[in-house]
């Protein structure tokens, strides 16, 4: 049976992520129908659903570095599995079932392409003998398989891996979705995910060859720093700070952040990609290390944190665009920061600052509904990667199907 036979049309796919901050998996039900210009999107329900307590301590100290067995790793792949598939089921009480899952899972690790910790390729034989520049990786937990067989929906999961292994970063992997939901025909955005990393998707106005201007890359640091300062500000007492109003009680350290957008990444040209493996535990504790010299009280702290980030995306803008945009867009978690959106607002002066709900797309589960349409994608056979998004030198299909 052809893939579009098998799952119909429309089709109601379920996106499941959960993100670099561990908030949770976002779940969205949606219906799909079209296919790229023609893509169409109802989100029928969209939630959060917490990991357990202590499953995601354990996530966040993996994504840490700290070092496990690996019949830990699989206890932790398992739980997260388990609960991907209670996220699905969950979501589709009072609807109509689902008849596909896009699985994003949870990262732990991710190492972009030319970066290894095995010295210069020693590892590694290219054609012709010689060493070859090391491929990315990036892992993540919560394997379809099981999601599959405990849903008896078809899942579609491990999406990053066909990018990487034709030399790409695996990331980002939103911006083909966000090129047919969220383009505009005259006017040229910028798709802000804030999440516990930045992301950027630069849209071109929707004429000529449109779709092969788009640029995309990691912008650096999202709530990373922020919901990790909150949890050590406060002894453990928060895990962030909402709509930014501990941080907008303080005043931005402007040296401070200067000095710390001199940083290699923010220089590095796009295609790149980054992580908690950069901006994690380490990066604040320097961060706070470095604060120490200006005497900033907590909320100075969280107030220049929320600066850089603000900061990290302006300058990326002003570095890395053919131009700058006519308006932006952001979703994710930190598009519910009114205090950091305030900061964004006023770098980027007369260019508008809105979250995608304003067009008419979840700002809360864009990322969620954007892994649905992939693995919706890959039952048509349609490339879900963008090369001049994540560095591979061609379109790929993405992600692993495992029936249910």
């Amino acid at each position: 049976m052809h893939p579009t036979e098998e799952i119909g049309f429309p089709t109601r796919v379920i996106g499941l992520i959960s993100g670099t901050s561990v908030d949770g998996i976002d779940a969205a039900l949606v219906e799909i129908s079209g296919k790229e210009l023609d893509l169409k999107i109802e989100l029928l329900a969209g939630e959060t659903y917490p990991y357990p307590v202590q499953l995601r301590e354990r996530i966040l100290e993996l994504c840490a570095g700290v070092a496990i067995s690996m019949a830990e790793l699989a206890e932790i792949d398992d739980a997260i599995a388990f609960a991907f598939a209670q996220a699905a089921q969950n979501i589709q009480n009072g609807h109509q079932a689902a008849n596909l899952i896009g699985s994003h899972g949870q990262t732990v690790y991710h190492r972009p392409v030319g970066k290894s910790g095995m010295g210069n390729g020693e590892w590694g034989i290219g054609k012709k003998n010689t060493p070859y520049s090391p491929l990315g990786y990036s892992l993540q937990l919560g394997r379809g398989a099981l999601i599959a067989h405990l849903t008896g929906i078809t899942t579609v999961s491990n999406f990053r891996a066909a990018d990487i292994a034709i030399g790409g970063h695996g990331a980002p992997l939103v911006p083909r979705v966000d090129a047919y939901l969220l383009s505009h025909p005259q006017e040229g955005r910028c798709i802000q995910n804030i999440g516990g990393i930045g992301n950027v998707a630069y849209i071109p106005p929707r004429h000529g060859d449109w779709l092969s201007k788009i640029r995309a890359w990691d912008t650096g640091p999202g709530n990373s720093l922020l919901d990790l300062a909150v949890q050590h500000l406060s002894a453990g007492a928060k895990t962030y700070d909402e709509n930014g109003s501990w941080a907008a009680s303080g005043t931005p350290c402007y040296p401070l952040v200067d000095q710390w957008l001199r940083q290699d990444y923010f220089h590095l040209p796009p295609p790149k990609s980054t992580g908690r493996e950069l901006f994690g535990v380490t990066y604040l504790e320097q961060c706070l290390k470095d604060a120490q010299v200006y005497q900033l009280n907590s909320a100075d702290i969280l107030a220049t944190l929320t600066e850089l980030t603000a900061a990290s995306i302006t300058h990326s803008y002003q570095t890395f665009l053919p131009e700058m945009p006519q308006g932006v867009l952001l979703c994710g978690g930190g598009s519910r920061n009114l205090y950091l959106k305030q900061r964004l607002q006023l770098l980027l002066a007369s260019i508008p600052v809105l979250t995608t709900d304003e067009v008419g797309l979840s700002a809360d589960f864009k990322e969620a509904i954007a892994f649905g349409v992939l693995a919706y994608w890959r039952h048509l056979g349609i490339p879900g990667n963008l090369p001049t998004a994540t560095g591979a030198p061609g379109e790929v299909l993405l992600g692993e199907i495992h029936q249910g």
